[in-house]
């Protein structure tokens, strides 16, 4: 769980980079790093080359800080140079595991031109994930320089309505995306639903909520519980039992409608089907650049 304590002016500038929130009351949860010398120089210019040594084709960094939201679930912020990348992309992490570099995909969950964000889940049978989650600050992490991926809004077509739906780590690149200026350049409106299964993995809450405030009304979040019982306004139930009952446009007080909404979905491929095939029941489609539509996916296995 996440660790209270006093943040140095430092550690304000590292962990930031989530949603542009530079209140120090947003960060209390973070653990307290002792920033070793690279990294100070690292933060104080734009980022320095670091050697990769032998490992061609990687980018050596470091695990700099993290915080825990529940147990298996965590946010790590990495110093490494890569290049750079729009947001709602992904690069491959890397750990060295029984001599052998063990990798998998991420998708970055901070905004470009700070030290890299990724949300994690663990995967107790996994190869990467049990050991991403023993990571403490200072340990080494390999980073793919080159960012992939094409779920970024340059190929989103433009709408009155952007609702980005995720479901756990999902919410990951929606993060990026709204740390940057691109969405509220291009969209009337922003509603971002989130579904877990607790209230505690509800990752980076308070500084979602401090972002709809500073938006002045054109964000709105949805959040939704499938197993806990909700309080404080929250939701009940699978994010798809939710669409097809009404529930979430009543919840954002926006209607889903083809001539003026764009869906994002991120997150489980189960999520992503089923939420696919409802929207279509509603006259939304899959978007293709030679077909537009009006629905973008990222699924995560």
């Amino acid at each position: 769980m996440p660790q209270e304590g006093h943040v140095t002016d430092n550690a304000i500038l590292l962990l930031a980079y989530t949603l542009r929130a530079y209140s120090p009351r947003f960060l209390g949860g973070w653990r307290r790093v002792t920033l070793r010398p690279e990294f100070g120089a690292l933060l104080a210019g734009s980022p320095g080359v670091i050697e990769t040594g032998s490992m061609q084709g990687w980018s050596a960094g470091h695990l700099i800080a993290r915080r825990d939201w529940a147990p298996g679930l965590a946010t790590l912020a990495i110093a490494a140079e890569i290049e750079p990348f729009d947001p709602g992309q992904f690069v491959n992490l890397g750990l060295e595991v029984a001599g052998v570099i063990e990798r998998r995909s991420y998708s970055i969950a901070s905004a470009p031109g700070g030290p890299l964000g990724f949300l994690v889940t663990e995967v107790q049978e996994g190869r990467l994930t049990p050991h991403l989650m023993r990571l403490a600050p200072g340990d080494p992490v390999f980073v793919e320089p080159k960012p992939q991926g094409y779920f970024t809004l340059k190929w989103v077509p433009s709408a009155r309505e952007l609702w980005l739906v995720a479901t756990g780590t999902g919410l990951g690149p929606f993060l990026s995306i709204l740390a940057s200026e691109e969405p509220w350049q291009r969209f009337e409106r922003i509603v971002l639903v989130h579904g877990v299964r607790e209230q505690s993995q509800l990752a980076h809450r308070d500084e979602l909520k401090e972002l709809a405030l500073a938006r002045a009304g054109r964000l709105t979040l949805v959040a939704a519980l499938s197993r806990e019982a909700p309080s404080g306004g929250l939701l009940h139930g699978r994010i798809t039992t939710l669409l097809a009952e009404g529930e979430l446009e009543r919840a954002a007080a926006t209607p889903l409608d083809p001539a003026r909404s764009h869906v994002m979905l991120c997150g489980n491929p189960a999520m992503i089907e089923e939420m696919t095939k409802l929207l279509g029941e509603r006259g939304l489609r899959k978007h293709r650049v030679r077909n537009p539509g009006h629905i973008t996916i990222e699924k995560y296995w």
